[in-house]
């Protein structure tokens, strides 16, 4: 039996993307409150604006905060200001693309601190204030399965959240810690390719088991199952249409 979301108090780390305002938009509708949490504050608080204005004339509870996960006093002011908490999301993630020869190692740290750093800061600050029966999920992603040249970055921090998720969710017991792996999604990300996105999607949705790409509802669903399931930790998520599979 899994549990609720109404009454809780739910932290999105990455809060201006398209898929962490999925998961505010649904969570309002389950009934929890919602903190949207960022670097970019002007990004939060939008963000914070479209998941209010999707919430038509309920009664909504939203807040805007910022953190920055290459920070460890930014982590800590934010846990401060959050107080207690149920649940904890993290879609933070900031890209090192590009052949070896060429990454520069601030691009690299920085790809550490918001997928693997930054989630162990979380832990160590925010873990003693989620409320018993709560969790953490950390995302993850297909390319840790599928990597490709350009993308060792990627595939190597999506690959250490997974094992990240098992190691809290022993060191942090009974806090649940989970990971999410999505796929390819069209949540926003790929829109600067313009026309080309659409062929993209097509070529995807071609060799993916699931013949299709995933909506931010996709993955929101899975996010949601993850933090209310009480009996599922230590665990990596794959939803990616089999996308790792293809």
């Amino acid at each position: 039996m899994t549990g609720t979301l109404d009454g809780k108090k739910l932290v999105i780390v990455g809060g201006g993307s398209g898929i962490a305002r999925q998961i505010a938009r649904d969570a309002v509708a389950a009934g929890a409150t919602v903190v949207l949490a960022g670097r970019d504050e002007h990004a939060v608080a939008a963000a914070r604006e479209q998941v209010m204005g999707a919430a038509r004339g309920r009664r909504a509870a939203v807040e805007a905060i910022r953190i920055d996960l290459g920070t460890e006093d930014s982590v800590v002011r934010a846990a401060e200001e959050v107080g207690e908490l149920d649940y904890l999301v993290s879609v933070a993630a900031s890209h090192a693309n590009g052949p070896v020869a060429e990454l520069a190692r601030a691009a690299i740290v920085r790809a550490f601190d918001a997928k693997v750093i930054g989630p162990i800061l979380l832990g160590k600050h925010f873990g003693a204030r989620i409320r018993p029966g709560g969790a953490l999920l950390l995302f993850s992603g297909v390319a840790a399965w599928r990597p490709a040249p350009g993308r060792t970055v990627m595939a190597t921090t999506n690959g250490a959240v997974s094992f990240l998720a098992e190691a809290l969710a022993v060191e942090l017991a009974p806090i649940r810690v989970n990971a999410l792996s999505p796929g390819i999604v069209d949540s926003g990300v790929w829109d600067g390719m313009g026309e080309r996105k659409e062929h993209f999607f097509d070529e995807v949705a071609a060799v993916n088991p699931a013949r299709r790409v995933g909506s931010p509802a996709d993955i929101s669903a899975a996010a949601l199952l993850a933090l209310t399931n009480p009996f599922l930790t230590g665990t990596t998520l794959h939803v990616d249409g089999g996308g790792r599979l293809a």
